[in-house]
């Protein structure tokens, strides 16, 4: 789904993290894990096209990732504070891609995001404004409109910050969900060990102080396998030399 190839990336030529080399496979829930200010974030936002490189290439199901305007996006994308317009219902915040990038008409479009709510649960809340739902309805309200194209990929940038312990678990199980069922591939920050552990595929681990990929593979195996200090500090939450 995705190949990265000898990225460096940064801000004005400093180089945040160079070398980067991995892949995203069809049908995977890839983690992009490390510390805070490693640089997982401006390294997703170059995986959206958000961002300009400073070397090296992004293909997205073989071809370089180039956002045209007027084009929709190969990926739906939910940000880590869902991002809604806070003036529109939760129906015409998931009917917007639909209404921007494609004809339908308005009853089809209606039916598909009547079932794009149901899919996460929120059947019947329609007619809601962002500021009458909780946290986490919020999250899943962005991932409906993140699916409202139906596309085969899909980032999501910290989606358990800011949620309760419940919340959280019941978001990684939607997760875990429309991954298994629909097979959208996802590529996802975020520092919460637990839901690593429980929707990880597989990760990579950045560090900000070796500027790349000190680890990959699957977490629960890195948690107990790796002779990587910073690696085995990260999963078991421990601090540099204790």
């Amino acid at each position: 789904m995705i190949e990265v190839e000898n990225l460096d990336i940064g801000f004005d030529n400093v180089v945040l993290l160079e070398h980067l080399a991995f892949r995203v496979e069809h049908g995977q829930v890839f983690v992009i894990l490390g510390g805070s200010g490693c640089g997982k974030s401006t390294l997703l936002k170059n995986m959206m096209g958000l961002l300009q490189p400073i070397a090296g290439k992004i293909l997205i199901q073989g071809t370089p990732l180039k956002i045209q305007e007027g084009d929709p996006p190969p990926f739906g994308v939910l940000f880590q504070s869902g991002a809604l317009f806070g003036s529109m219902t939760l129906a015409q915040n998931v009917s917007l891609p639909l209404e921007k990038w494609t004809g339908l008409d308005d009853d089809i479009i209606d039916t598909i995001v009547r079932s794009k709510l149901r899919l996460v649960g929120l059947e019947g809340f329609e007619n809601y404004i962002p500021a009458e739902l909780s946290g986490g309805m919020k999250k899943r309200a962005g991932i409906a409109r993140a699916l409202a194209l139906e596309p085969p990929l899909l980032f999501l940038d910290e989606p358990s910050a800011g949620l309760d312990p419940i919340t959280a678990v019941e978001l990684d199980e939607l997760i875990l969900t429309l991954n298994r069922n629909l097979g959208t591939t996802m590529v996802i920050v975020t520092h919460e060990l637990e839901s690593i552990l429980k929707i990880a595929t597989t990760c990579i681990v950045l560090d900000r102080d070796a500027r790349g990929i000190i680890a990959e593979g699957d977490p629960r195996v890195l948690r107990v396998e790796s002779q990587d200090p910073r690696v085995v500090n990260f999963f078991n939450r421990q601090a540099a030399g204790a």
